[in-house]
Formats: structure tokens, sequence, C-alpha cells
């Protein structure tokens, strides 16, 4: 039996009307309550931010050795599920894939609040983040400069080419879909601002053939700086001679985390969304059945990455970096390890069957197996890395405080709310993109 991309009977125009209707006049009976818990989130956030304002971050459990803590695994993270949906939404479109239609706008939003929460970590450890300009190469009265050959600065400005070009990249595909919701907006405010986001879009011959060329330009640049993005943030572990970091290894390994974890994302907040916004017709199983494909793909890449993580470290046979991998595997933060290992690697091996591949709870459940076991595997790099150091009289113990806790809570609490009003005031799929795979599905130019 073979898997449609679309529902035999979707048309341009009653797409374009469903679509539109989601935004326009749809009652979302669980977008409010949903949304609350997001602000009550949210407020955890501002407590948690504003009480490390005051106190300084020794309300954080980092201490020495282990003075990278919860602040930098949560970075990792959030950026590597930010990376991982940009590369589903550029790297598909350059090679024109037909299923990365009804995924990509979820995708590239998802890139969008994912960064914007990874972007919080890096100032506030930074100790005194109102300083935060200075990683700016700028003249000033000091006469001070950055260390060019510092991975932590290249890793700042991978950071901000890849923010600013992911909202670029964003916004400039939302603009055809932007027009066709002022065209449909009954109310003078709907009209005028989506009117006002348009652009002036109004779908010419000349707009169209800008808009194309324009897409594809930034499609090219997103889908090499999703892999150089993540690969200097391998980079700000491998240039250090902690045991476990000074790997080359480390960049592939940090880019077969992030799309493993982006893989996982999109499954998960797709799902549900499907079923909640009634887009089965457009997201069909066919569209779960290739994710759980490309989720199966990328938890082998990272298995091998894991295993060639162990290998190097006997087959260098290094000391320090033995005596760390041990107490990795069967020390304190054993269970974070094993944990790992289940979570990335073991459970997506049950996608290898279609039929699991096809159950959504299934599916889910593993989806956010991976996504809670790639924090995990950021933790116990971080972690075992620094408590176990080169000297004997230098290691300790991490404990994560409640303020810990409460910052990465904020930041998921943050990400599902700027999820949530994408949801309610922009259309959760690429309208003009989905006609010119229904014409083309149906044989038309």
């Amino acid at each position: 039996m073979t898997m449609e991309i679309l529902a035999p009977e979707v048309t341009a125009a009653g797409m374009t009307d469903e679509i539109c209707d989601i935004v326009l006049t749809r009652r979302l009976r669980w977008w409010l309550p949903c949304f609350v818990v997001a602000l009550g989130g949210l407020g955890l956030l501002g407590a948690a931010v504003g009480w490390l304002f005051y106190a300084g971050i020794g309300i954080w459990g980092i201490d020495w050795p282990v003075v990278w803590g919860l602040a930098i695994i949560n970075y990792v993270w959030w950026i590597g599920i930010a990376s991982g949906g940009t590369f589903i939404s550029a790297f598909f479109f350059l090679m024109r894939v037909e299923w990365r239609t009804a995924l990509n706008r979820i995708a590239e939003s998802m890139t969008l609040f994912a960064a914007a929460c990874a972007g919080i970590f890096p100032i506030l450890h930074l100790g005194r983040p109102w300083f935060f300009y200075w990683l700016f190469p700028y003249p000033n009265s000091m006469g001070l400069w950055p260390q060019f050959r510092s991975p932590l600065l290249w890793d700042f400005f991978a950071i901000l080419a890849y923010v600013v070009s992911s909202v670029l990249f964003w916004y400039l595909g939302l603009l055809p879909d932007l027009a066709s919701l002022r065209d449909r907006a009954a109310g003078r405010t709907g009209q005028i601002v989506y009117g006002s986001l348009a652009l002036g879009f109004r779908g010419t011959a000349r707009q169209w053939k800008h808009h194309r060329a324009a897409y594809g330009v930034m499609a090219a640049i997103m889908a090499p700086l999703v892999v150089s993005v993540h690969s200097i943030v391998g980079l700000d572990f491998a240039g250090a001679q902690t045991p476990g970091w000074h790997s080359t290894q480390f960049p592939p390994f940090f880019v077969f985390g992030a799309v493993l974890s982006g893989f996982a994302s999109v499954l998960f907040l797709a799902i549900p969304l499907r079923r909640l916004l009634r887009l089965e017709a457009y997201i069909t199983e066919r569209h779960l059945d290739v994710l759980g494909k490309l989720l199966l793909t990328s938890s082998l890449c990272v298995a091998y990455a894991y295993a060639m993580d162990a290998f190097s470290v006997f087959y260098g046979a290094e000391p320090a970096e033995v005596t760390m991998f041990m107490e990795r595997a069967f020390g304190l933060y054993a269970p974070v390890y094993w944990t790992t290992i289940l979570f990335n690697i073991l459970a997506p091996q049950l996608l290898w069957s279609r039929r699991a591949r096809l159950s959504q709870p299934l599916v889910m459940a593993i989806s956010l197996a991976v996504i809670v076991g790639m924090w995990l595997e950021r933790y116990e790099i971080v972690v075992t890395s620094l408590h176990r150091t080169n000297l004997p009289s230098a290691w300790g113990v991490y404990h994560a405080t409640f303020w810990d806790w409460a910052t990465l809570a904020g930041t998921v609490a943050l990400f599902f709310a700027g999820f949530l009003l994408f949801v309610r005031l922009l259309p959760v799929l690429s309208m003009f993109e989905m006609r010119e795979l229904i014409a083309k599905r149906r044989g038309r130019p």
C-alpha cells in the first residue's frame, strides 16, 4: 500500500481556506489553557533571571571544577534543536523533496524560538550580562579586543549570523501567506496588520520571480550555515584540554546530535498539531513514515559517534581520559550515561518496523525520549568531563540548584509560548508552496 503526500480530495482553494480559517475565524478551545500554562512558566523564568541579576551566578550549582553547568548544557541543547529544524527546511528544499512542504513552516518556527531560548544562556553565563557587548570587536577606550583565535568568539559570530539568517529565511517564506491573510481578513485591524507585514506583496509575476530567487539563495546560505554553527559549538569543547573534550570528532558528533534532536522535535510538534488543527489531509502518514526513517538514520549516526568516542579513549590509553570515561560509564553519573544510550540509541531502533513508525503515540514517546536523551547527552559531556580533570586534587561533584532547573523550565515555557502564538497568529503550513505542490500532483504547470 502506497502512502500519499496529500489526501486525494485536497484542492488549492480548499487548502487555502482551511489554513486561513485557523488563523482568522476558527476557535481553538485548547489554545488558551495551554498559553496560560506557558505564561506561568515565563513568570518563573522572569523570577529566576531577576534573582540571578540580584544575587549573581552563585545561585547556580557551578563551582570548581565544574564551572560549566546547566546554562551551557541548555544552550547546546537548544541550539541543536534549532539547527535540526533548519536542516529539514533548508536542506530538503535544495533537494526538492516534496514531503518537506507540509513541515517546513513548523520546522522554521521551531528553529526561531529554539534559537531565542539558546541565546539567553551564554549572556546569562557571562556573570555580568549587561556587558555582553564586550564580545563585539569594536574600538573602545580600554584598547581591548576579543581573542579571534578562540572558538568562543567564532561561536558568537556563528550564532549571530545563524539567528539573523533564520529570521530572514522564515519571514521571506511567510510573505505570500501574509498577503493571503491580508486579502481574507474581515476586520480592518487584520487587514492593516497583515498588510503591513506582507510588505506590499501582490503576487505579480515580477514579485514571484524575485521571491523565488531570494528564497532559494537564503536556503543555499542556511544549509551550510546549519552545519557550521553546530560544528563551531563542538569546537568550543574540542579546543579545550579537558579529558573527553579534546577530540577531532566533536564537530561532526555535534552535527549528528543536532539533526537527531531536530527530527525528534519536529515529530513531537507535528503529531499533536496534525490532530488538534485537523491537518490530516496535509500531514499524512507518509510524513510520519519518512520522518521516522530519518530519526532512525540519525540515531545510527549518533550511535557510531558514541562508539568512536569510547574507542578513541581506550585506543589512546591516556590515563586521564580512561579515568574520566570509566567514571562516566560506571561512576556517580553512570545513570545519566546509560539513560542517554537507552533514549538516543536503543529506543529509536523500534522504528525499523513500519507499523511502529505509523503508531503516533509510540512515535511521540520515542521523540520525547530522544529530546530528553539529547539533553542528558549534553549533561554527561559537560559534567563528567569537568568533574574528573587531569588533576585528582581538583576533582569535585556537581549538583544543579532549584534556580538552574527553574531557568531551564522557563525557557521551555518561552519556547511553547512563542510557538503557540505562531499557531494562533500565522499559517502553520506554507500555503503558496502547498498550492504549487497540489498543482504539480494534479499534472498542471
